[in-house]
């Protein structure tokens, strides 16, 4: 049995609402979605292989992440490599500041 991407208007696991924050939230839940997005980050284009060690992940999870990412239009493979699409650029900088915040959130603990 195959997962079904998350995808806006479609349940996901937690909310039948089909809601586009829910989508996305499920999406960058899974595992090394978010490692895969932030590898690719600043502009960075990068092969399957150098993506892999990278990230520090098995070829077939590495696959299928990548497949899931690129059907949302967060990933592009383009001649030089795979590369976060302007979508995917815009989220990561929408999650910088939870990066920071979290910065100094764990130096109070």
């Amino acid at each position: 049995m195959t997962k079904r991407i998350p995808k806006p208007g479609q349940p996901v696991r937690g909310s039948k609402s089909g809601r586009a924050g829910m989508a996305l939230f499920e999406l960058l839940g899974r595992r090394w979605s978010l490692r895969v997005i932030w590898e690719l980050r600043e502009g960075r284009r990068l092969n399957f292989r150098e993506l892999g060690q990278a990230c520090g992940i098995a070829p077939s999870v590495l696959n299928t992440r990548l497949a899931e990412l690129r059907e949302t239009k967060l990933v592009e493979l383009g001649a030089d490599g795979y590369a976060l699409t302007k979508q995917g650029a815009a989220l990561l900088d929408l999650l910088m500041p939870l990066h920071v915040w979290a910065e100094d959130w764990a130096k109070s603990l």
